[in-house]
């Protein structure tokens, strides 16, 4: 059974995807001459554009000389490069720094509390390990090969090597001036703010997953898979999204904050490793009750405050639109929270905390992709959707199909992130964004988000399964992952 369901979500996955690309493609034929709506980072590369424009501005009004003015003007720039100092604007600077500490404040210790406080005591520390674990992995992985591959130039769908090991960014003090590496997607903040920020959304993304197979992988293939999953999965995705010449960059699909790079990558991942691992031993049968709700509750509201840099930290700048983006991203948070409370209330007779935290939860999730695109307008309704339907995703559809989502890893990020990207295609608001939306520009966005993840993933699952195992032995997992991986307990 378990097989035939994997089989039948990767054919449907690839069919889906197929068809849905194509009508997308359609569908955007007509404006293909109009400019590609530009993700946040191209967004936040627009205010370098106004120097360079101010000369031709000031230039006399004889029409010769403007237009020779117009021809000499520098082009946007397509690859990092070397900037002076005085260049850079501080009040950015001083919100990325900022940003970045917040959105690695929700991996460590956010979603590490958030995760550890809702499975059995037996394996909180294991659980909480898993976070920290890949925080300093990732950070590593990012540093050598992950960041050149997602941010720098290469083809449609990666990019390429110019900055592995981070070589050629730099910082260098002179006597007279001082220069440093700026990315063409944040050129008003130094190069090493912007990769340490991104280094954070690279961080949270394989953390996410564990939640889907929590209680039963081994440590160390943990490990592996994550190290390959950051390299094969996140960084061209992220490329394809967010970096200017990427496939669905170019092609006008709006995600502000990682709504397909980040959580339907995850949350998908996070199916297909439920699907291959199987359930937890005991599942349907012994109780799995959240061993210390207190624990996620304040995870929960870690996450919900870190969650401001993950959104506004979006606009790479101190500006209106990251005030725009916080509103919005709160307004919805609470929408959705209200919405998967209530939901819960009706269904089962009584509102509850874990219930009110996961709604929160999933509003974040939704919001993400919408957060510098929408109004509040947008906001309200996408929060209560993302409340509604993730509620009914980890409730009826997990039980309806029987896989062994642990802690609703898909339920809320994958359904969650769906939600939201395709809503932005609905409430989209030019005057906000400076671009119309699209659902089925969106939709393609998200099926091949979906595609790729989730077929890659099965295949580097299976290969680790292997090699070297994926799960831990049924008597090890009744023991308990702290003891038996890790040589703890919480007493």
């Amino acid at each position: 059974m378990r097989k035939f369901l994997m089989s039948l979500l990767m054919a449907g996955s690839l069919l889906a995807g197929g068809i849905g690309a194509a009508l997308a493609d359609d569908a955007s034929a007509p404006a293909a001459t109009a400019p590609a709506a530009a993700s946040p980072t191209e967004q936040a590369a627009a205010p370098a554009a106004a120097p360079a424009a101010a000369p031709a501005a000031s230039a006399p009004a004889d029409a010769s000389a403007a237009a020779a003015a117009s021809d000499a003007a520098p082009a946007a720039p397509t690859a990092p490069f070397s900037l002076d100092s005085s260049k850079i604007n501080s009040g950015d600077t001083a919100w990325m720094l900022a940003s970045t500490a917040l959105v690695l404040f929700m991996t460590i210790p956010g979603l590490a509390l958030f995760y550890g406080g809702m499975v059995r005591k037996k394996n909180v520390l294991a659980t909480l390990m898993q976070s920290f674990a890949i925080t300093c992995l990732v950070t590593v992985i990012w540093t050598v090969v992950g960041y050149s591959l997602a941010f720098t130039p290469g083809n449609a769908f990666i990019g390429g090597f110019s900055r592995v090991m981070l070589h050629g960014m730099n910082y260098i003090h002179g006597d007279k001036a001082t220069t440093l590496t700026v990315s063409h997607l944040a050129p008003t903040i130094p190069e090493t703010v912007y990769f340490v920020y991104q280094m954070t959304f690279a961080i949270i993304t394989p953390a996410l997953i564990t939640g889907a197979f929590a209680d039963r992988m081994k440590f160390s293939s943990m490990l592996v898979f994550m190290t390959l999953w950051s390299i094969i999965v996140y960084s061209p995705v992220a490329h394809m999204v967010w970096e200017p010449t990427g496939w669905l960059a170019s092609a006008g699909i709006q995600d502000f904050a990682g709504g397909t790079v980040v959580h339907i990558n995850a949350g998908i991942a996070g199916l297909v490793c439920c699907l291959v691992l199987g359930k937890r031993v005991g599942y349907g049968k012994d109780v799995m009750a959240p061993h210390n709700l207190t624990l996620t509750l304040m995870g929960a509201a870690m996450l919900w405050v870190g969650w401001f840099g993950f959104n506004a930290g979006s606009a790479v700048a101190a500006d209106g639109r990251a005030g725009f983006a916080m509103l919005t991203t709160q307004v919805a948070t609470a929408c959705a929270a209200l919405g998967w409370m209530f939901a819960e209330w009706i269904a089962k007779g009584k509102p509850s905390v874990l219930g009110i935290a996961s709604g929160a939860v999933a509003g974040l999730v939704a919001i993400t992709p919408a957060s510098g695109f929408v109004g509040v307008t947008g906001a309200l309704v996408i929060g209560v959707a993302a409340g509604v339907i993730c509620f009914w995703s980890a409730t009826w559809v997990k039980g309806k199909f029987g896989y062994d989502d642990s802690l609703d890893a898909f339920g809320v990020h994958c359904i969650g992130g769906i939600v939201g990207a395709l809503l932005t295609g609905v409430f989209a608001v030019k005057d906000i964004g400076g671009a119309d939306g699209s659902v089925l520009l969106q939709a393609k966005g998200v099926l091949t988000t979906l595609v790729y993840s989730g077929v890659v993933s099965f295949i580097l699952l299976k290969i680790i399964d292997m090699v070297m195992g994926l799960r831990v032995t049924e008597e090890e997992e009744r023991e308990g992952l702290d003891v038996i991986l890790h040589g703890e307990r919480v007493e």
